[in-house]
C-alpha cells in the first residue's frame, strides 16, 4: 500500500451513515470513509452474522469488540478477540467471516 497525497485529518465516526449489508444471516453495519484508494471501514455485525461470500480483497482488520471468526477456504478458522488483528493480500486466500456474539471491527483496504 502506498498512502500519498493523503493531508492529515480526523474523522469522528458517528457522524459516518451506516450502511446496511445483509449476510447469509445476520448484518453488518459499515461505516465507510474512502482516501484516494484506501477504504477505511468501521463494521459492526450483528449476533449470527455470517458472510454470504467468500471475500478474496486484502484487509487489515482489527477487532474492537467482541469476537469475529474468519474461515480460510482451505479449512483453516482464525478467532479474533478484541485487540487481535489480521492482515491478508488481495487474492491471497479466500475468507469469511462469521460472529456468534457480535463484533466491531476497524478495517482499511
Amino acid at each position: 500500500m502506498n498512502i500519498s497525497d493523503l493531508p492529515f485529518g480526523t474523522t469522528d465516526w458517528s457522524q459516518v451513515a451506516p450502511t446496511e449489508h445483509r449476510g447469509e444471516t445476520g448484518t453488518a453495519y459499515w461505516r465507510t470513509c474512502n482516501f484516494g484508494e484506501i477504504r477505511v471501514r468501521l463494521v459492526e455485525y450483528t449476533p449470527g452474522y455470517l458472510a454470504d461470500h467468500w471475500c478474496v480483497k486484502g484487509h487489515i482488520l482489527l477487532c474492537l469488540e467482541g469476537e469475529l471468526s474468519t474461515e480460510l477456504d482451505d479449512g483453516r478458522t482464525f478467532t479474533l478477540t478484541p485487540g487481535m488483528s489480521y492482515q491478508v493480500a488481495d487474492h491471497a486466500e479466500a475468507h469469511r467471516s462469521s460472529t456468534a456474539r457480535g463484533a466491531k471491527l476497524f478495517i482499511v483496504d
